[in-house]
Parts: structure tokens; sequence; C-alpha cells
């Protein structure tokens, strides 16, 4: 119990070191660096792989523990996905945000696509082998960031990956090139193809990552809950891990009596399906008015910087050296890939805000949803474009999807060879793309 307390007040530590180095140093402003990434890669400084050869800073069996962090974490931030989502009401869907949904659809596929092939060329043209799933953390770099490493190193660690550990590394380093390319490159496409002038009080307030003015500063949720029965926080903490909980459970039971394709799932695939029916209880005794989105999303929020911290300091810096050539290579067509597919896309089936809709789902795709939003702000300061709404409604299927394809690619690929994810995902971006084009055609 000690050692819990004093790794979470080390992750802690680390955190706000990272805000603080992060209000100093103009560089990680000027590049939206997260807070908790420089605190992760302090860490890492301090680590053993560092200044720990020479003198033990942090005690190696706390390096252990923190390792397992993200893969811990990133059960209850994606079983949490369904609470609170708006499927119960009836809203009329427009083709933008149909639109949007298949081209982030696409771009999920052909990125997982690309990494695959990459492992593909490096073992039958340079006789290179990769270890076997290499290919999927583009993706989940990308498209998913730093937290979405727990996804690949979870999954891997239930199949009994040995090298769960270095795919975790792998991941951080990809979503780290491309946190920072998506946006210097989101930028400079602003510059140039856009007359919109950039407005310095948003980006300034980006680069600081924080709010000083009190009237400006928004809400992180309202109470549903009075104190006298529950905290709000407490309330929603617990239904979100008690999910966890069964989700866990129940997996352990349908392994050890083991039950078909159910005992194979991974555990958030299953949490994920389990919150859904208990959210839609929810709905139909008519207590969902005790849910609030924005109060969840501050918990999932909080449990992601303390993943993301984790996995950037436990990056096995020889074993991710040893990858930096197949890292640069899948990184930079990825990057490439994924901006034609996405720009050429949107100048097929939008009308509109070719450029903002462009931006919004490249910075989505190439760093967080965050990424995207600040791109989106920065070409539309006050939000005045339907943009927002089509690519928020859009993005939250992917978000929902994505880490069950992943999961499934990385499955696939382990138990047989990158083939079977190839095949998969090819079938996946012919299918998606014609239901595109058709439906395109048909609402014209």
């Amino acid at each position: 119990m000690n050692n819990f307390l004093s790794i979470l007040a080390y992750l802690s530590t680390l955190l706000l070191l990272g805000v603080f180095v992060k209000s100093k140093v103009k560089i990680f402003q000027q590049l939206f660096i997260p807070a908790s990434i420089i605190g992760g890669v302090i860490g890492l400084i301090l680590g053993s792989d560092l200044l720990g050869k020479y003198y033990t800073i942090i005690p190696k069996e706390w390096e252990v523990i923190v390792r397992s962090v993200p893969g811990i974490l990133i059960i209850p931030i994606l079983i949490s996905i369904p609470l609170g989502m708006e499927f119960g009401k009836k809203t009329k869907i427009m083709k933008n945000t149909i639109n949007t949904g298949g081209i982030l659809f696409l771009v999920t596929f052909t990125q997982l696509l690309l990494g695959y092939i990459v492992n593909f060329i490096f073992d039958k043209v340079f006789n290179i082998k990769l270890y076997k799933s290499f290919g999927a953390e583009l993706n989940s770099a990308f498209a998913g960031g730093h937290g979405t490493a727990g996804v690949v190193a979870r999954t891997l660690k239930e199949l009994g990956a040995e090298y769960w550990q270095l795919a975790q590394g792998v991941t951080v380093t990809l979503a780290t090139f491309g946190l920072v390319l998506g946006i210097i490159f989101g930028i400079y496409q602003i510059k140039i193809n856009s007359n919109k002038i950039l407005k310095t009080e948003i980006l300034s307030e980006y680069k600081n990552g924080y709010i000083k003015e009190k009237d400006k500063q928004p809400s992180i949720g309202k109470e549903t809950m009075l104190n006298t029965t529950v905290d709000t926080l407490a309330y929603h903490i617990a239904i979100i891990f008690g999910v966890s909980g069964i989700a866990i459970i129940s997996l352990d039971i349908f392994k050890y009596y083991k039950i078909p394709v159910l005992s194979k799932v991974t555990v958030w695939s299953y949490g994920m399906l389990l919150m859904f029916g208990i959210w839609k209880i929810f709905i139909k005794k008519g207590i969902d008015w005790s849910i609030d989105s924005k109060v969840k999303s501050r918990i999932t929020g909080t449990l992601t910087e303390f993943a993301i911290v984790s996995a950037v300091v436990t990056i096995p810096i020889k074993a991710v050296a040893s990858y930096i050539f197949p890292i640069l290579i899948v990184c930079l067509f990825g990057f490439y890939i994924t901006w034609i597919l996405i720009y050429k896309l949107s100048k097929r089936y939008f009308k509109s805000y070719e450029l903002e809709r462009s931006l919004a789902m490249f910075g989505t795709s190439t760093g967080v949803f965050i990424t995207g939003l600040l791109l989106l702000r920065i070409c539309d300061p006050k939000l005045e474009t339907p943009v927002l709404q089509d690519y928020s409604l859009g993005f939250s299927i992917t978000a929902l999807l994505g880490p069950i394809l992943i999961a499934t690619c990385i499955q696939l690929s382990f138990i047989y060879n990158y083939f079977y994810p190839i095949i998969l995902l090819s079938g996946l971006i012919i299918l998606t793309g014609f239901s595109l084009e058709y439906y395109n055609k048909r609402v014209d």
C-alpha cells in the first residue's frame, strides 16, 4: 500500500513538473507539448536507462509497477466511453457527419494497413524480422495518442507476448512524432491555404495551457448528486470502476471455463458492451439525469494524464532505438498518406469548409481530439461554423470502434501473421470506400 501511494506521488510530481516546465520553456509552448509528456520525459531521464545507471534515484521495483499502469488505466478509460452517450435521443444525422465518420474510418483502416505493409516489406524485401504484431502502433499512436499505448501493451500482455513493453514504447515514440508534426504541419497548411489570420489570443491560450481569467474558466461539469448522499465525482468513478471490475471478474470466469469466443475477447471490448447495456438501463429507468458527460470526461482525462506519464517514463530506450528505422519509415509514410487521404476526400465529399474539416480530422488522426480542435479553433476562433458538431459526432463513432479494431488486428497478427490483418483491412477499406461513394451519390 505504501508503494502504491509512493508511486502515485512520484507520477503526480512528474506531472506537476511538466506543468511548471511548460509554463517556463517557450519551445514546449510553441509545439503545444502536453505537460504529461514533459513530465514523462523527466521521469525517463531519472530512470534506470539514463541517470539511474550512475546513481539510483528511483527504486527499480517502482519501474516494474509503473510499466503496467497504462495497460491498467486504459481499461476504465475505454469502458467509460458509452456512459453518457446520447444514442437514446432521436437526432437527425447530417450528411457531413456521415462523411466525417466515413473518412475517419478510412484513415483508421489505412493507417493500420500501412503499418502491417511496412512489416511485410521489412520481412520479405529487407529480410529483417520485426516483432509479429508490428504495424498496429501507427494508428494507435497517431489516431489514439499516447494514452492508447496501453491498448497495445494490454492486448499483447494478455496474449502472453514478451515484447509488450517494446510495443508500448514504439507507440509512445510514434505518438510524439505525430503530435508535434501534426500541429506544425497543420498550422503551416492554415498559413498557405487560408486567408484567415491566426488569432494570437487563441494560440496563447493553448500554448500556455491554462486560463487565468476566472470569468473565462469553463465548468468541469454539473453536480447531479447531493453531497448528503454521495459526491458526484465519486458516483461517476464508482460506476466506471464498478463496471470495469465486473468485466475483469466475468472475463476471468470465461477464461477459467474456456467459454468459446467470450474467453478470447479483450477486457475493454467486453466492458464496453456491459457499459452499453447498463447505460441503456439508466435511460429506460429514467435515471440518466444522474450522469454528466463532462464529469465523466474529466475522470477519463485524469486517468489518461497518468497513463501518458507512465507510458513515457517506462520507454525501453535501447529496444526502441533498435527499431528507429522502421519507426521513421512508418511515421513519414503514415503522416504523408494521412494528410493526402483526408485532404482529397474532404475536397470530394464536402461542399463547404473543406479546409476546416480537413484540419480538424488531420489533427485528430495524427494527435488526439484536442489537437484537431486546436487547429479548428485557429481557423474558426468562435466556432461559428458547423464543423465542430460534425467532427465531434463523426469522431465519437471511430473512438468507440477504433480500440476494438486495433486489438483485433494485434490478435490476428500475433496468433497468425501480418497477412491476416492486411486482408481484413483491405476488405474494410474497399467496403467503406464503396459505401461512402454510394451514399454521396444517393443523397446528392
